[in-house]
């Protein structure tokens, strides 16, 4: 979108936009920091490189990046099984990992795993955030994996005394009054504040009540300085990466940051009428946000669809906003650190919970059933057991090894064409063969290249058989042409337009 095709009043739009994201975005950052195992600054660190760098050299004009909570639980472990300073290393690897996939026009594969997997990943990093921040309620440590978390809620929960109030009770009073306001401020906010997160309200209530009444509770620990919590590559920096299990957690944070990253920007695509995402260049930014990330010890990011939704929702036009958000909060960090301070932990567990409990959502597991058959839902419920269980990249390995399943039945005609066509004002898009989760890439090319001015005719006659990733994308693309005033006429086998039919 170039200077003379921006809408008018489109600097005001960004620059409000700009501060309902720091709202958004300042809690969760140092929220998910805590999560990962690392102090509240690598948060704010990692929400500044990904507004400020990544923000200009973004190829989803409205997406933002920073800390995301998909992550929390591997750096949690890294952190416990390596140390953090290990961090570093790994994340300069994924970031140039991400770089090279860019580079090599890899980006569109991502979109091609499977809904189901992906999913099945968010619900279950979801319940470990659940688990574990459920003890950060209580001004505890979450202990070492998911399990154990789960195992010692009932023994954390008999150690509460209500005739005792001491620290352990007025954190969790503190942390239930964070989630209450939260919960309570989605449901029953006026519209004149729609915009004003959750997040925000049950933090700001919780510290000012620790605050009020002086409570002892364990708070936010930040630096003076934000220059002192950036920590730089060491004399054996270099060293490391010889190690295999270095190398290895690379490899899994950048193919889980990138899925996620990708998922993300497809999603914000679909919630305004602009430029599309590049999905390569967006590869490239999330590349060097994280290279960066890593020289300067802070936490792994990927684009996020809590800030990116907000960002859209309040008007946003162009990369600015992204980029002025972290100026916000580079500005606060560095003018009032001793307001940070006041945040009881407890009140960032209680934004936590709710956080993770909104990632699982069973409703994905229904929707699979009900409109894609038993194998999809068992994708789901696999992946989410095994990532519970077991850890991320067993359940994701796994989830993606039953989704070759669906290939099966349908290995004659794998191949799938794609045919485009124009016939004077009309545009036909003719597919002949099994539509399948592996040619979602050359699917997505096509209809990504559709005129957005035209009527379209998706011809599906010659398609056997359309499996549940190939379905969503359909059924997507198809929902947003037509809220974009666009037709889109449909031919085919009626069971399977039925499921292309909007959710």
């Amino acid at each position: 979108m170039t200077s003379a095709t921006l809408p008018k009043g489109w600097l005001v739009r960004d620059f409000t936009a700009s501060i309902v994201v720091f709202l958004v975005a300042m809690p969760l950052c140092m929220g998910i920091a805590v999560a990962s195992g690392v102090s509240p600054e690598k948060g704010l660190i990692t929400g500044i490189i990904g507004g400020l760098v990544v923000g200009a050299l973004a190829g989803s004009p409205l997406q933002v990046s920073g800390p995301a909570a998909g992550l929390a639980v591997i750096v949690f472990e890294l952190v416990r099984d390596v140390g953090i300073s290990a961090l570093g290393p790994i994340l300069v690897v994924a970031g140039a990992l991400q770089f090279l996939a860019g580079v090599l026009r890899l980006g569109g594969w991502f979109r091609a795993i499977s809904p189901a997997v992906v999913h099945g990943m968010l619900a279950g990093i979801g319940a470990l955030i659940v688990v574990g921040q459920f003890h950060t309620l209580f001004d505890a440590k979450p202990l070492s994996n998911g399990l154990a978390n789960l195992v010692a809620m009932p023994d954390r929960l008999m150690g509460v005394d209500p005739l005792n109030i001491a620290g352990t009770e007025l954190a969790l009073t503190l942390g239930l009054l964070t989630i209450a306001l939260m919960l309570g401020w989605d449901r029953f906010k006026p519209a004149a504040l729609k915009l004003v997160p959750g997040a925000l309200i049950g933090v700001v209530g919780a510290t000012l009540a620790a605050w009020s009444l002086a409570l002892g509770v364990v708070r936010v620990d930040v630096p003076n300085s934000i220059a002192s919590a950036v920590t730089l590559p060491g004399a054996d920096f270099l060293a490391t990466f010889g190690s295999p299990q270095i190398l290895l957690s690379a490899c899994v944070i950048a193919f889980i940051a990138s899925a996620e990253t990708l998922l993300s920007a497809a999603a914000v695509d679909r919630m305004h009428d602009g430029p599309r995402t590049h999905y390569d260049k967006e590869l490239r930014a999330q590349g060097v946000g994280n290279l960066l990330c890593g020289l300067a010890g802070a936490l792994p990011m990927t684009g996020v669809i809590v800030r990116s939704s907000a960002n859209v929702q309040a008007g946003a036009v162009t990369r600015l906003s992204a980029m002025l958000h972290a100026a916000w909060i580079l500005a606060l960090v560095a003018l009032t650190p001793w307001l940070l301070r006041e945040i009881p932990m407890a009140a960032l567990g209680g934004v936590l919970v709710v956080t993770g409990w909104k990632l699982v959502r069973v409703s994905h597991l229904t929707h699979l059933f009900h409109h894609h058959g038993l194998l999809p839902a068992a994708i789901w419920a696999v992946t989410f057991v095994l990532v519970v269980a077991e850890d991320l990249l067993t359940g994701v390995l796994v989830g993606m090894a039953l989704s070759l399943l669906e290939l099966l039945p349908h290995f004659r005609r794998l191949r799938l064409k794609v045919d485009t066509e124009h016939h004077g004002e009309a545009c036909r898009i003719r597919l002949d063969g099994a539509a399948t989760f592996i040619a979602l890439p050359k699917l997505n090319r096509a209809l990504d290249a559709a005129p957005a001015d035209r009527p379209i005719h998706l011809a599906l006659e010659r398609v056997p058989a359309i499996d549940h990733s190939c379905a969503e994308t359909l059924r997507d693309w198809i929902a947003r042409r037509r809220a974009g005033g666009n037709r889109v006429e449909l031919s085919g086998d009626p069971r399977q337009l039925a499921r292309l039919a909007p959710a």
